[in-house]
């Protein structure tokens, strides 16, 4: 049996992380999903997802006809405002969720924003999620976050560090788009500023993901 790299308290698993180049095809199992893991330094861009009452990585389903790495971008745009273009692949996930213990994968895309950011330019908040923030690792936030895309994110993290000093990698894949630097504290869920002190009221049972990947 596969030694877990993550669970998280519904009983998902990420088994394991395969770097790969792209394109990149299972045929044991499907690939549904697309995330993408935004870095700024030491700090890690989040989405609180309202259903799921968790900050989770950007990330959905991969459209009929999209490719996981058009879905990366437009699942990106769409959830946090930003377009981020030139993401890197990192490699694929493989997971085993639910009771039955199925066995899904995803593609997982990064890229490192330099310079100075604005820490919520673009974001509106929609139906799907409500609030985004940039994570140090370590700040308490209102709500959980999901540790199988923690985990995910520092493996995209490492790759990026690895690929820094590739001239063939960086010509192919520059940074992201910076557009000014983290200020101010991420609007929590419920509205309230997301320093630590606030609680999230709605922590439902809701899985991470659901039959044929997340939307």
């Amino acid at each position: 049996m596969d030694h877990p790299l993550a669970m998280d308290e519904d009983g998902n698993a990420l088994l394991a992380f395969h770097p790969a180049g792209e394109p990149v095809r299972r045929d044991d199992a499907p690939m549904p999903l697309a995330l993408a893991a935004l870095w700024h330094g030491d700090l890690l861009l989040l989405v609180f997802n309202r259903e799921r009452a968790r900050w989770e990585l950007p990330g959905g389903l991969i459209d009929p006809g999209e490719t996981p790495r058009q879905a990366a971008v437009r699942e990106l745009r769409e959830e946090t405002g930003r377009q981020v273009e030139d993401l890197t692949f990192a490699g694929y996930a493989r997971f085993a969720l639910g009771a039955g213990r199925r066995i899904e994968y995803a593609a997982l895309y990064a890229a490192r924003v330099t310079g100075a950011v604005v820490a919520y330019d673009g974001f509106v908040p929609g139906a799907e999620i409500s609030a985004v923030t940039w994570w140090d690792g370590a700040r308490r936030l209102p709500g959980r976050v999901q540790p199988l895309d923690a985990a995910l994110a520092r493996l995209a993290r490492r790759h990026l560090d690895r690929s820094a000093g590739d001239p063939a990698v960086s010509a192919r894949h520059p940074t992201g788009h910076p557009t000014g630097p983290p200020t101010g504290h991420p609007t929590a869920p419920d509205g309230h500023v997301a320093d630590g002190r606030s609680t999230v009221a709605r922590e439902g049972p809701h899985p991470r993901f659901r039959s044929g990947g997340r939307s």
